[in-house]
C-alpha cells in the first residue's frame, strides 16, 4: 500500500517536471539532460541529441542489452542509428515512462537532483 503511493507520487512529480522542463526546454542544461536521461533509460540508448527546433532525437540504440555488463568495461556494444521525429515533446517524453519498481529507483534519483536535499523523496 505505502509502495502504491510511492509509485504515484514518483509519477506524477516527474511528469509535473517534464512538463516544466518541455516548456523552455533550451533554457537549462539541467532540463536537457533531463531528457536525454529519459531517452537512454527507455531505449537503452546512447549518444543521445536533442534538435529542439526540428524535433528529432538522434541516439544509437543497444541491439541486444544482455550483452551489456555494469561490472565490466564494454568496448563494444552492437548498436543501431535512429533518427526519431516527435510532435510534442512533453507528451513523447511522458510516453518514455516505464512504470515497474527499478524505473521508479531511477526516477527518484532524477528528481532528488531537481529538488534540494530537504525535499527529497525517500523510499520507505
Amino acid at each position: 500500500m505505502k509502495k502504491d503511493k510511492l509509485r504515484e507520487r514518483v509519477l506524477v512529480e516527474l511528469e509535473k517536471l517534464i512538463s516544466l522542463s518541455c516548456k523552455n526546454p533550451t533554457g537549462s542544461k539541467k532540463y536537457e539532460d533531463l531528457h536525454v536521461a529519459l531517452l537512454k533509460k527507455h531505449y537503452s540508448a546512447t549518444n543521445v541529441t536533442i534538435d529542439y527546433h526540428r524535433h528529432r532525437i538522434q541516439m544509437e540504440v543497444i541491439e541486444d542489452v544482455s550483452l551489456y555488463d555494469p561490472k565490466t568495461v564494454n568496448t563494444y556494444l552492437p548498436t543501431f542509428y535512429t533518427n526519431l521525429l516527435f510532435n510534442n515533446l512533453c507528451n513523447f517524453l511522458i510516453s518514455c515512462v516505464e512504470k515497474d519498481n527499478k524505473s521508479i529507483g531511477f526516477y527518484i534519483q532524477l528528481l532528488n537532483s531537481f529538488k534540494g536535499s530537504k525535499n527529497q523523496l525517500e523510499l520507505a
